[in-house]
């Protein structure tokens, strides 16, 4: 196992080298520039100029990436253009937001898409099944933005139930801080529940086919037992891998739903950098979030073995 371990931390480096190569390149070779942002419509040529020279952008992109990613290894990231703070307190004061928004997403849409997604394999075919099957291509098709104003003209605008915007920190006011987050986790939630619950129908009507679950029916175990300590558990691994890949979901829709609710936090800073053309910030988030991505599938990776011994082999 810890073979194994070393063996994946070793394969991140390979990783996080290209996402690194690539978001500076992507920035460095894309229309616009960040000096002209900062001079402002009314600034000349030479104003330009020496911005460029001050933020070091008239040097050679080579030259360039060579000092980012040696301030990267040292732990310094470099400073925002835009915000006039170091990235590393940016990302700080913006963190709490995103990782409350991902875990409330998380904990609900696993809560709700396996019991679900379990539920449509021991009833195929009925209207259940079909309204699962429905809704898991429904949620895949319409776009989180929308899920996300529609939810806000229902529950905010016409019953008053939940506020729209903003964030209130957990530690201030308990109640206030579910209240903002019901509406961006229910939003971001569901594409998530759509893909968890489909693999998890799948997953499940494989194994309700195996010889092992007919012998525990045979025994006069009731379908409860069989559902969830037989059959789901053998089916756990395809689970958890689209969990795993679910995560991109999670930091994709992040943009999208903060920017919706006002959240202040990793993906509204992304959007606010990446307008600005926040060179700084935006390498730095990118590659924070590659480094959560594939830590938390190094993580399922090794949990894997809790379902399925074979697998330590």
């Amino acid at each position: 196992m810890l073979d194994f371990i070393a063996r994946r931390l070793i394969a991140i480096i390979p990783v996080l080298a290209v996402v690194a190569i690539f978001v500076f390149l992507m920035l460095r070779l894309t229309p616009g520039d960040p000096a002209a942002v900062i001079a402002g419509d009314n600034a000349t040529s030479d104003q330009i100029a020496d911005i460029r020279n001050k933020l070091g952008l008239d040097e050679p992109i080579w030259t360039q990436f060579a000092i980012w990613i040696g301030n990267v290894l040292q732990g310094n990231f470099g400073e925002s253009f835009f915000f006039k703070k170091t990235v590393a307190e940016l990302i700080a004061q913006r963190v709490e937001p995103t990782l409350a928004l991902a875990i409330c997403t998380l904990l609900f849409a696993v809560s709700v898409s396996v019991p679900i997604g379990v539920l449509a394999a021991y009833r195929q075919g009925s209207v259940f099944d079909r309204a699962v099957m429905g809704f898991s291509v429904l949620g895949f098709s319409v776009p989180g933005f929308v899920i996300g104003y529609c939810l806000i003209y229902v529950f905010a605008i016409e019953l008053g139930w939940l506020p729209v915007q903003g964030y209130v920190r957990i530690g201030v006011n308990f109640w206030q801080f579910l209240e903002r987050m019901v509406l961006p986790s229910l939003t971001l939630s569901v594409g998530f529940i759509a893909l968890i619950s489909r693999i998890t129908r799948a997953s499940v009507l494989e194994v309700l086919n195996e010889d092992y679950i007919r012998t525990a029916r045979a025994k006069g175990l009731s379908n409860r037992v069989v559902l969830m300590r037989h059959a789901l558990r053998n089916a756990a691994v395809p689970i958890l891998t689209v969990i795993g890949l679910g995560i991109a979901i999670l930091i994709g829709g992040a943009v999208v739903t903060e920017s919706v609710f006002g959240l202040p936090g990793l993906g509204r800073l992304t959007v606010e950098a990446v307008l600005s053309r926040d060179f700084p910030t935006i390498q730095t988030v990118i590659l924070l979030f590659s480094v959560v991505y594939v830590v938390i599938n190094l993580l399922i990776d090794i949990s894997y073995t809790l379902f399925d011994p074979r697998i330590r082999y």
